[in-house]
């Protein structure tokens, strides 16, 4: 199962083991973000981690080029798949 964030991820896993099911031997859960909550989770959370610094560069570069008349533009920033228990 691949969930939207870290933290809803970490909800998916107590809900699925609420009903008897166990991670990541009947379900495969992962997240995106790769915060501090999925190392500390249980258990560790598979996650996808984000280029902060290059999307904050990234977010600044084009909110001037708009302010500055260019027309808006699609950035796409390359994430990294970081395997931990739950997958």
């Amino acid at each position: 199962m691949f969930v939207a964030s870290d933290l809803m991820a970490q909800g998916a896993i107590t809900a699925l083991e609420r009903t008897g099911r166990r991670i990541p031997l009947d379900v495969a859960v992962g997240g995106f973000d790769d915060s501090q909550a999925a190392a500390l989770s249980r258990p560790n959370l598979t996650t996808i981690r984000q280029p902060w610094d290059r999307i904050s560069s990234e977010m600044v570069r084009v909110l001037l080029a708009r302010i500055g008349g260019a027309d808006p533009a699609a950035v796409i920033l390359p994430t990294q798949a970081v395997r931990r228990g739950s997958a």
